[in-house]
């Protein structure tokens, strides 16, 4: 299992912490430290099911200056601009070990995430 954090995300302490408390194995990727390449996050993206505006933190995306139209046309700009800023991610973002991949920002997209390790 994987985790995509931001230390300074009180969201990113409670999903690593319900998962310690789980006595869940994981690997921890401060995206802000290292960013996603323009391939995993498409690849993220894919898992989920989600175009890349959909993933976008707006308040961080308006501060970016990303303001792409929300369409098929430009979807690979958004995935430039948000590995090129990667505090427009949302977070947190877990990895299972069969390959789902959720936004663990509420308690059920957590505790699915946990369940499937």
């Amino acid at each position: 299992m994987e985790i995509w954090i931001n230390p300074a995300c009180s969201k990113c302490r409670t999903a690593t912490t319900a998962l310690d408390a789980a006595g869940v194995t994981y690997t921890v990727r401060r995206y802000l430290d290292e960013p996603p390449t323009a391939a995993e996050l498409a690849d993220v993206l894919g898992r989920m099911g989600l175009e890349p505006w959909d993933l976008a933190r707006d308040a961080e995306t308006r501060a970016a200056g990303i303001t792409f139209p929300r369409n098929a046309d430009h979807r690979d700009d958004w995935i430039a601009a948000m590995v090129a800023d990667p505090r427009t991610i949302q977070r947190p973002i877990i990895t299972t070990s069969d390959g789902t991949t959720v936004v663990a920002r509420d308690a059920e997209s957590l505790a699915a995430a946990v369940d499937r390790r």
